[in-house]
């Protein structure tokens, strides 16, 4: 049973009668709900768009309005509510902070011999466009780039080691001194190694 309070004239009637209780006890079914539930929402009656949510949702099935405009996709739906990048490249430089730069290393004689040999075994192997495609040769090349950050203290003299996997398409070893790993050409004195696909393919070919 549930308490309701009472005005100033049923108090003075509830005097009369002996009752000097400032709240009295009415059945629950003489209280009028203050909302209700429609499709699992509590809606209070009071309000002012009741009538319209008691309507439901307009169906269109195959008719012109439908045919006029589809309903969107959920994929496509949920890049209408993508948050909004307001300061433009702010999260790029930020991201760029979390990046790690190393000193630069030089290689030493025999290894630079050793790199200079597996690049001519690469261009060899790929001497034209037709035994690119046929040998169709598969490396990492581990590659130093240096950092073009301006915001950071390490730019121009600090940088970051990459590597790149795919198929050697061509070795230019007299204009450009470049490798062209996949798309990406990358230039010889960047390179600090490079491994083939084939653990094998270097130690066939004899020392020059």
């Amino acid at each position: 049973m549930r308490l309701q309070k009472t005005s100033s004239q049923q108090r003075q009637n509830h005097r009369k009668a002996g009752v000097t209780m400032e709240q009295v006890p009415v059945p629950s079914s003489f209280i009028q709900p203050a909302f209700i539930l429609l499709d699992g929402r509590v809606i209070p009656l009071n309000f002012p768009y009741l009538s319209i949510l008691m309507q439901g949702r307009p169906q269109h099935e195959m008719d012109e309005f439908a045919f006029r405009h589809p309903r969107m996709d959920q994929g496509k739906r949920a890049k209408i509510f993508a948050p909004f990048d307001a300061l433009d490249g702010y999260g790029e430089s930020v991201s760029s902070k979390n990046i790690v730069y190393t000193d630069p290393t030089t290689l030493d004689e025999g290894e630079q011999e050793e790199l200079n040999r597996r690049l001519n075994i690469l261009h060899n192997l790929t001497f034209n466009s037709r035994m690119a495609k046929a040998n169709r040769v598969t490396v990492t090349v581990k590659y130093y780039v240096p950092c073009t950050d301006e915001q950071s203290f390490s730019c121009g003299i600090r940088g970051q080691y990459l590597t790149e996997t795919g198929v050697v398409w061509k070795v230019d070893m007299e204009v450009g001194q470049t490798i062209t790993v996949g798309g990406k050409s990358i230039s010889f004195e960047d390179i600090v190694s490079i491994t083939a696909e084939d653990a094998r393919l270097f130690d066939l070919y004899p020392e020059e």
